[in-house]
């Protein structure tokens, strides 16, 4: 049990932020699937990105250290791993994955633990399907382990169910040699298409927001991973919390596919400056966030697609701001590590806050986080709740108590670490 007291003066100081989780996935994945050696810097040290190094590593590629970086040198020809693939808690990982090992001859197997074992997999096995992969699973493909046997993919058209990063990234990913037009019901996060752009492929956005990719091959490319900005908000919520504060974020991602968290908590009432900075494959900078009073919005749409893993920390703003706040057309966060729209508006209404739960979403009455007893939160395995609830006990009257707050080491294993300076 870890103990978080509120904070009686303003955090301060500067923070860079470890790499980006999704960038660091996509370095490994990605590249793994091109030609020649690629310098990875700044990669985010974690259980999760761990887990697609391992998986690349299994297929042929070469993947070593050389002090704070990593390099990678792909062979001619990708092998068959030797044995099942461990994605851990990785969803990026599997999900990715199988896109990657669509393009390996062979039989590949992946699993995970007793919670990736429960998330869905159809999303992203269905259209993998549709351009050929053959894949199969429990429950026919619903639940991991999965089996794919790769090399059969052809060209065809994708239309996504849902808005995914990661089901856009697998199909086109999976169909490298053959090509492929892919239809989202809204704009996802753009990594994938950075990285395949900065690599040499081509690929067209139509006026529609289809994307076509061309066969071809790709040349590995060298990557700064930008700062994470999922991680990011977790400080920007605390800095304008507590009164007081003044927190400088450097190095911190500014894809503006990814800035959602940003712009909610700007049309909150936030005192947030953006000063950019030079980046590569993806744009970065600084963030300066002061202490300020907030009040009540709606997070839906595209916004809150573009926030979609800040909701958890956006919603303990929206504890504590002035007024109600709708987070809306969120439903995918029903299927992350945990059900974080169930086990948020728990957290909440343990520290005295009135939340109305929705299937897409929540309504947040704001006015503060009111308990007088510490109240006990178990992360349970999902790092973003355990730094969510963090920053609450940080703006709270009586504190939080933590179980299983080591989660964090899935996106941000020094989280802990950098409140001690903030704080001091």
């Amino acid at each position: 049990m870890l103990g978080i007291q509120p904070a009686r003066t303003g955090l301060s100081g500067s923070l860079r932020m470890p790499g980006d989780k999704s960038v660091s996935h996509r370095a490994f994945l990605i590249n793994a699937l091109a030609r020649g050696e690629a310098k990875l810097s700044n990669v985010l040290d974690s259980e999760d990105v761990a887990r697609s190094r391992e998986l690349v590593r299994a297929i042929g590629v070469s993947v070593e250290k050389s002090g704070a970086d990593w390099i990678l040198r792909t062979p001619e020809v990708l092998r068959e791993p030797l044995d099942v693939i461990d994605c851990g808690n990785s969803g990026t990982t599997i999900r990715l994955g199988c896109g990657v090992l669509a393009q390996v001859d062979g039989v590949s197997v992946l699993t995970g633990d007793a919670s990736l074992r429960r998330r869905p997999m159809l999303r992203v096995v269905e259209p993998l399907r549709g351009v050929g992969a053959q894949i199969d699973g429990r429950e026919h493909g619903r639940l991991p382990p999965l089996v794919v046997r790769g090399g059969a993919v052809h060209r065809t058209d994708v239309t996504l169910g849902i808005a995914s990063a990661q089901v856009k990234s697998a199909v086109l990913l999976a169909s490298r040699t053959c090509g492929v037009t892919v239809r989202e019901p809204r704009r996802s996060r753009d990594h994938t298409e950075r990285f395949l752009r900065a690599m040499g492929a081509t690929l067209a956005e139509h006026d529609d927001g289809a994307l076509s990719l061309e066969p071809g091959d790709w040349h590995a490319v060298d990557v700064r991973v930008p700062g994470d900005v999922s991680s990011a908000a977790f400080w920007m919520v605390a800095a304008t919390l507590v009164p007081g504060s003044t927190l400088e974020l450097h190095g911190v991602g500014l894809n503006p596919t990814r800035t959602g968290a940003i712009d909610a908590l700007v049309a909150m009432g936030a005192d947030i400056e953006v000063v950019p900075d030079e980046g590569d494959v993806e744009p970065q900078g600084t963030l300066v966030v002061r202490s300020a009073g907030l009040r009540g919005t709606r997070i839906g749409g595209e916004l809150a697609l573009r926030s979609l893993d800040e909701l958890p920390v956006l919603a303990v703003a929206a504890a504590a701001a002035e007024g109600e706040t709708v987070i809306a057309d969120a439903a995918e966060l029903r299927v992350k590590e945990s059900d974080r729209i169930a086990r948020v508006a728990a957290g909440l209404r343990a520290f005295g806050v009135e939340v109305e739960e929705r299937p897409d979403g929540m309504v947040i009455a704001g006015g503060g986080l009111r308990a007088e007893e510490a109240p006990v939160i178990d992360a349970e395995g999902d790092h973003r709740l355990a730094m969510a609830f963090a920053v609450a006990g940080l703006a709270s009257r009586a504190g939080v108590q933590l179980a299983n707050a080591d989660a964090v080491r899935t996106s941000y294993p020094t989280f802990f670490d950098d409140l001690d300076v903030v704080r001091t």
